[in-house]
């Protein structure tokens, strides 16, 4: 197996998440975290993945390489719901959570992740997309899972890994370490050709 560890480079991961930093440890990369404050905002003409890589681009972006070890490697991801032709952020209130669920309710939509590597000298990024699949949700589901859980820290109200994943979603086409915030298996084969090449 090759060890990525190993090849000489510093890698950092951009995100507070720690969904991401759990998904990303797991494939045994060594990583520290330096978050930059970022400008989430996007045009209005985006859509759906170019979203996800707008803000993904801006969070890498934000890094002055000066002040980073010659060897540094920058991980940033971005997720985003896209539902009804418009992107379903995170929550700003608990009713507001309440009300991205229910549209969600019996629907499909589709979450994107748009992913991006940045050295001193290369930049590279991709993208990846999973529908996923709701059933119709009561509303006292939905009321109990908003209000045990306060998922306010993600895209579309709601954790496919907590409560609402386990009785909510009826199938997912894609990866689903990608709703969980970090395609992991893409990154993994994407850093692997990204660092083989520079």
């Amino acid at each position: 197996m090759l060890n990525l560890n190993n090849l000489g480079f510093r890698f950092i991961l951009a995100s507070q998440s720690p969904r991401r930093q759990f998904l990303l440890r797991e494939t045994g990369l060594e990583f520290e975290i330096i978050v930059k404050p970022t400008d989430e905002e996007f045009p209005p003409h985006l859509v759906g993945e170019e979203i996800a890589l707008h803000v993904s681009r801006h969070k890498a972006m934000a890094f002055d390489f000066s002040e980073l070890p010659g060897n540094a490697l920058v991980i940033t991801a971005d997720t985003i719901v896209w539902l009804d032709n418009e992107s379903i952020g995170k929550p700003a209130s608990l009713a507001e959570a309440k009300e991205m669920l229910m549209k969600l309710s019996g629907r499909k939509h589709l979450v994107s992740t748009g992913v991006c590597f940045r050295t001193a000298t290369k930049f590279h990024e991709f993208y990846v997309n999973t529908d996923v699949y709701f059933r119709k949700l009561e509303e006292h589901e939905v009321d109990y899972y908003v209000n045990e859980f306060r998922p306010l820290d993600k895209a579309g109200a709601y954790g496919v890994q907590e409560w609402i994943g386990y009785v909510g979603v009826e199938r997912i086409d894609g990866s689903y370490y990608n709703v969980m915030g970090l395609p992991v298996q893409r990154l993994y084969v994407e850093l692997k050709h990204f660092l083989e090449s520079h």
